[in-house]
């Protein structure tokens, strides 16, 4: 019988010359190269990291096929032909490889520059492998590190063109590297400043090991390849073809895992059948893939497919200790023990996917209003963690886990590349549930991003600050206009408050299809209220049948202030006035954002939200009226008051580089790191006090009125119960200070 197949495997380097040599053609049939640039970065990841990247199917040519199949070189090439196989599977992989490690001088398809592939080696060497791989278009600026070793030495930056040159261009650069990190190391001892010569000492070993990894990779790393014969029918060639590109799946680290773990006993197939009807709310083709992720985050704090590997029953996993000391440890020792990770994960994703969908927790009433499918591993395997600390920290950890959730949201950090930045905030926040660790960067950076959304532009329901916006307003409890009460959830959808036809005719582009011109609604009043009717038309209905008041609570649940509905009412009604009512929605809506998460009263029942309110008005109040008695005048304030708010401010900016130092030199700055107690001191003290005589008449009285305000606020703001006797003094003092801060 003749030899139709014929397995065999290569080298890296020796795939690399015959890439070179132009080997390798593709037969017209085939479709055009059309990876984007990260598709070839994570493929460069793969081989670096040894990982398996598939097999590759190849036809041994002659001239008779060569000429048959209108046979083309690989995308870029541009030497001379040596034609030996048709490439039928592996295309993509082939050309991506020729692409990064040759460099040739041609633009990615639909792109009007070439692009260069990298390696960071420091943070290679750290094994930051999400951050190490990189590629840039040329600039100014990129095109000198690439034309001077020098700078490629200094920034760690080693062009996979290296590589792809062979010879001895790769050792030479390698001994390059090693040279000028110990030059640097020398210059440093010589200097005197022994931590940047331990630094420079680190790279010199970074480089030998980085050389011998490079020489390990072009002699050892195997693809491997399926070889037909070249008298095999054409008929039966083409046919084979369209078996592996119609009726293919691609390998991912599911069905590879699931493959390693047959030889132990375990279906993980059967498991996942027995598991998805629990989790189908979510609908993403990648859930069983997040339940190994939610075992490798709590298992090891990552969840990308090189650690995921080590979740394999028995299977040992590098570990470097804090000495330095090497070592392997075996993160799940058998088939038991893994059936019961995968239980609990499931059990862990199910729990979290439910609390997600809480109409008073985060309001996600369906799949399509999920901000973030990729973010539920690691929101799963927190709501785990937590379960783990002390019963009377949980209650803070879940708090911060909120801030860190809607962050996550209105930040678009889940937008991109999650694996890195789930095991960054699961290690952050487990840090942060402990009271003395710093709050993460991303609070801050949310805190001051918030005032910039541009919510107008949210147009497309998916994206996560479209999906922010509705889950908020769900959460709020926007209530139904026909009968006030808060609707059943599974029948809530986004509906257009003006409607899509009067925009067609009088906006550009997708303006009406806004969030801000949006809102949960029942499709009963979507249908027999709205009618493709202005708001004109049938708000005034609304208000003839329950009155101005109810109409104005049940709109004012819907982020439409009172503002927003008198524009809404104006008749005529023009695309002017459209415009001025999303100005004053993306208003009230960042109001609530800062409102609700910033300030964190979400948690709140209604009354004591309001509440809370009106105490920080109180406080503002107060703020205000020390600083025009002291006339701006720092040195007035009691020194230990001074001390406290000094060592916040400089708290705050080492925290957040972006502040400036100069912004806390007026009083009226400095103020607002004043806690209420330390307001009270500046107003009571001996050589203070007749200067707020005049406004509070009696020390003791004012005092009083300061112990029931701050026993209010601290309830609230520390999520303690406040008792009615608390509510009701606390209310009093309220009312008491704002007439006083009225006069």
């Amino acid at each position: 019988m003749k030899n139709a197949q014929k397995p065999d495997h290569i080298s890296l380097g020796v795939l690399l010359n015959w890439l070179k040599d132009g080997r390798f053609v593709i037969p017209d049939f085939q479709r055009e190269f059309e990876w984007q640039p990260r598709d070839i970065r994570d493929l460069m990841r793969s081989i670096f990291l040894d990982y398996y990247i598939g097999s590759l199917l190849l036809w041994k040519g002659k001239t008779e096929n060569f000429n048959t199949l209108s046979c083309e070189s690989i995308y870029g090439h541009n030497g001379s032909d040596n034609r030996q196989h048709i490439v039928l599977d592996g295309q993509q992989r082939l050309t991506a490889i020729y692409y990064a490690f040759v460099a040739p001088n041609k633009p990615l398809p639909k792109r009007s520059n070439r692009c260069f592939y990298y390696v960071r080696i420091d943070r290679f060497m750290a094994k930051e492998y999400d951050e190490a791989f990189n590629y840039q278009f040329p600039s100014k600026h990129w095109l000198k590190i690439f034309d001077d070793t020098s700078a490629q030495f200094a920034m760690h930056v080693f062009p996979l063109s290296v590589v792809g040159a062979g010879g001895w261009d790769l050792p030479n650069w390698v001994q390059g590297y090693e040279k000028f990190w110990l030059e640097k190391k020398s210059e440093a001892t010589t200097a005197g400043d022994s931590e940047t010569a331990k630094v420079a000492d680190l790279h010199v070993e970074d480089a030998r090991e980085f050389g011998e990894h490079l020489r390990s990779l072009t002699e050892q790393y195997q693809v491997s390849y399926v070889e037909l014969d070249e008298d095999l029918g054409l008929d039966k060639v083409c046919d084979i073809f369209t078996q592996i590109n119609s009726k293919g799946v691609r390998l991912d680290v599911f069905d590879l895992i699931n493959a390693l773990l047959k030889p132990r006993n375990l279906q993980l197939k059967q498991m996942w059948r027995d598991a998805s009807s629990r989790l189908e709310f979510v609908e993403t083709g990648k859930m069983n893939v997040y339940i190994l992720q939610v075992i490798s985050i709590l298992k090891q704090s990552y969840c990308s497919p090189k650690y995921l590997y080590f979740l394999l029953p028995g299977e040992a996993k590098p570990v470097r200790d804090p000495d330095g000391t090497r070592r392997k440890e075996v993160l799940i020792p058998n088939a038991e023990a893994f059936e019961k990770q995968w239980h609990h994960a499931v059990d862990t994703l199910e729990k979290a996917i439910n609390l997600l969908r809480h109409p008073q927790e985060f309001g996600v009433t369906s799949s399509k209003y999920l901000p973030y499918v990729s973010i539920l591993p690691v929101f799963a395997a927190l709501q785990s963690y937590v379960k783990t600390l002390p019963a009377e920290s949980r209650l803070h950890a879940q708090r911060k886990i909120r801030y860190w959730y809607w962050a996550s949201v209105f930040t678009n950090r889940y937008s991109g590349s999650v694996e890195s930045t789930s095991a960054r905030d699961f290690i952050s926040l487990k840090a942060w549930f402990n009271d003395g660790a710093a709050e993460p960067a991303l609070i801050q950076e949310f805190k001051t991003r918030f005032k910039t959304l541009d919510l107008r532009r949210e147009v497309n329901r998916g994206s996560s600050l479209y999906n922010g916006i509705f889950n908020l307003l769900v959460m709020q409890e926007a209530r139904d206009w026909i009968t006030g009460n808060i609707p059943q959830y599974g029948d809530l959808d986004d509906h257009h408050i003006v409607p899509v036809a009067w925009g067609n005719k009088h906006l550009k582009g997708k303006a009406i299809h806004s969030i801000l011109n949006r809102t949960p609604l029942t499709a009963a009043t979507n249908r027999h209220v709205i009618k493709e009717r202005l708001p004109n038309a049938y708000l005034p209905e609304l208000i003839k049948a329950n009155g101005q008041e109810a109409v104005q609570a049940i709109l004012e649940s819907h982020f439409i202030s009172p503002t927003a509905q008198a524009i809404l009412l104006r008749d005529p009604f023009t695309s002017e006035d459209f415009e001025a009512f999303i100005a004053e929605r993306q208003r009230t809506v960042q109001q609530a954002i800062e409102n609700l998460l910033i300030k964190e009263r979400l948690d709140l029942s209604p009354q004591l939200r309001e509440l809370d309110e009106r105490i920080e008005k109180v406080e503002l109040g107060l703020r205000k009226l020390i600083d025009s008695v002291f006339e701006g005048d720092l040195s007035l304030v009691p020194p230990k008051v001074k001390d406290k708010s000094n060592e916040r401010i400089q708290r705050a900016l080492k925290k957040n580089a972006a502040l400036n130092p100069d912004d806390y030199e007026t009083l009226a700055a400095r103020l607002e790191f004043f806690d209420l107690r330390e307001l009270q001191d500046c107003m009571i003290t001996k050589s203070l006090w007749p200067k707020f005589e005049p406004y509070f008449a009696n020390k003791n009285a004012l005092n009083g009125k300061f112990d029931q305000l701050a026993e209010l606020r601290n309830s609230i703001r520390h999520s303690r119960a406040v008792n009615e006797i608390a509510q009701k003094e606390g209310e009093a003092a309220v009312i008491w200070f704002q007439t006083v801060l009225a006069k």
